[in-house]
């Protein structure tokens, strides 16, 4: 199992180091994540993008699906997300846990709560669909 470090280091080049995520710690159905709030990765209305939003929450499904996958899996796509926003931020850091909802052998369903960490408040309610590839 990997650990929240080696997601770390993964993801530094790629969109989520972009993002400012990071791991802040790995259990075998749990991923949790923070992304600090800051004005690159906010939209013309003065609030953290959606799209952000949606990410961090996608990451951390995505590294929960890593650390799922059934034997003999070499890897996952995403076919189906939904987010519901239920709150804003502006400053702070934003956070997420990722929630097993369906282990199969050709999907996964993660539910992502994504939370403002100062307020502990939720700020949206992700749901994504994995499909496990062979």
């Amino acid at each position: 199992m990997l650990d929240f470090n080696q997601f770390n280091e993964l993801g530094k080049d790629r969109f989520p180091g972009y993002l400012g995520i990071v791991v802040t710690a790995v259990e075998e159905n749990n991923v949790f994540m923070e992304m600090p709030i800051r004005p690159e990765i906010f939209a013309p209305n003065g609030y953290v993008h959606g799209g952000s939003i949606v990410a961090l929450a996608d990451t951390a499904a995505g590294y929960a699906t890593v650390l799922n996958l059934p034997e003999g899996a070499r890897s996952f796509t995403t076919i189906e997300l939904k987010t519901n926003f239920v709150g804003a931020a502006k400053e702070g850091t934003l956070e997420c846990e990722s929630i097993l909802d369906h282990k199969g052998r050709t999907t996964q369903v993660w539910r992502v709560i994504v939370r403002h960490k100062e307020k502990q408040k939720n700020v949206a309610i992700f749901t994504c669909t994995n499909l496990i590839l062979y």
